[in-house]
């Protein structure tokens, strides 16, 4: 499958344990579209959901793979919640065109958040090992944490002057690279899924596709970089991860 054509090289993008690494360590850096990711992992350092979560994996009652698990699902339903308090505030925010144009990038990054938890049920399925049941609960819960943060992001700016729309990725050099790292990672996670699976990882991609295109005209280059770095890592990361046992 061709992917969008047309971004640095994967070592800048490189997410490692996300969110699991941020709880245990303290050192997640999260990437996102509007605000600046190191600026936006400071702030939530201190973010009461990360706490809570911090506090649970220390627990010793939730010491299991499933304890664990839980943890990172009751952060997860916390970073929605977040989500959703951050739209709707900014939908009051800002003026109608820009509403719209919030209004598409959102409805695109809940039908590509599903489509990802389908790939990551593939995915995981041709792993064995507790650690991977861990990785999946953590990335399933990174995007929804990342999404709120950049929605917490644009709200603050809301009040400022829209950013300067990028040009088209092909006028980019950044932009050509990071997709190219994109295109090569996918086509490497693509020959090691199933042949049943690889529907699912197709239409998560093309759902991905459709967040990028929608959230563009809300972003400049840096934030469209980020968006697609963080493809690139969650990408990178389920191909190292495919087969695994």
């Amino acid at each position: 499958m061709k992917l969008l054509t047309g971004l640095p090289a994967i070592g800048r993008w490189r997410r490692g344990a996300g969110v699991l690494a941020f709880a245990l360590a303290a050192g997640t850096l999260v990437l996102g579209a509007v605000a600046s990711p190191a600026a936006r992992a400071e702030v939530a350092a201190a973010d009461p959901i990360d706490a809570a979560m911090r506090t649970c994996l220390a627990r010793a009652d939730m010491s299991t793979t499933i304890g664990q698990v839980q943890c990172m699902d009751n952060a997860r339903i916390g970073w929605m919640a977040a989500v959703d308090n951050a739209y709707q505030q900014l939908l009051a925010k800002v003026p109608p065109a820009r509403r719209r144009l919030w209004e598409k990038s959102q409805s695109s990054w809940l039908a590509s958040r599903d489509a990802e938890k389908q790939l990551l049920a593939a995915v995981f399925a041709t792993t064995q090992g507790s650690m991977y049941v861990l990785s999946e609960a953590d990335m399933q819960l990174q995007p929804v944490r990342d999404r709120a943060l950049v929605l917490r992001s644009a709200l603050a700016d809301a009040s400022g002057p829209a950013p300067r729309r990028p040009r088209a990725c092909n006028a980019d050099a950044r932009c050509e690279h990071a997709m190219f790292d994109l295109n090569r990672y996918y086509r490497v996670l693509e020959s090691k899924m199933p042949a049943k699976s690889r529907p699912t990882l197709v239409h998560a991609q093309r759902a991905w596709n459709a967040y990028l295109t929608a959230s563009t005209p809300l972003v400049d280059e840096r934030g469209r970089i980020d968006i697609i770095g963080a493809r690139v890592a969650t990408i990178k990361r389920l191909s190292e991860t495919a087969g695994n046992h």
